[in-house]
């Protein structure tokens, strides 16, 4: 079991530079879970290829729904108090936080490529490539 952040999720999704790694990842460790603001921050990545004419209105929606199978059992709300504790020690968003809380709550690592949640939680973030 692993958390994984949006750009994870949109890694596996959108061919791109990590994608092989992310391929990988899921072969590796299938239980991928995730904060519910996932799809939100998901949707948004989805809309700038959408405003670029990278994809299309079905191929975003397509991707957005392949998406909420993969993490249907593994969706998870966060407490609030622990998220605002992660940003009162850190320089990272309340977005960002939210998938750290996770994993600490979880017991597991978080899978990222954000540079400043990887440098601001060593001990529980971990990145895609090495």
């Amino acid at each position: 079991m692993i958390v994984v952040d949006s750009n994870v999720l949109a890694y596996l999704y959108l061919p791109g530079e990590f994608t092989a790694a992310a391929e990988t990842l899921l072969e590796h460790d299938p239980d991928w879970n995730a904060p519910v603001l996932w799809r939100s921050e998901f949707r948004n990545i989805l809309a700038g290829y959408l405003r670029r004419g990278q994809l299309t209105f079905g191929q975003a929606h397509a991707l957005q729904g392949e998406a909420e199978d993969l993490l249907r059992d593994g969706e998870h709300e966060v407490d609030s108090r622990s998220v605002l504790e992660l940003v009162r020690d850190s320089e990272c968003s309340a977005y960002d936080c939210e998938f750290v809380a996770l994993a600490m709550r979880l017991g597991t690592r978080l899978v990222t490529m954000d540079g400043k949640v990887l440098r601001s939680f060593p001990d529980i973030s971990v990145p895609l490539t090495a």
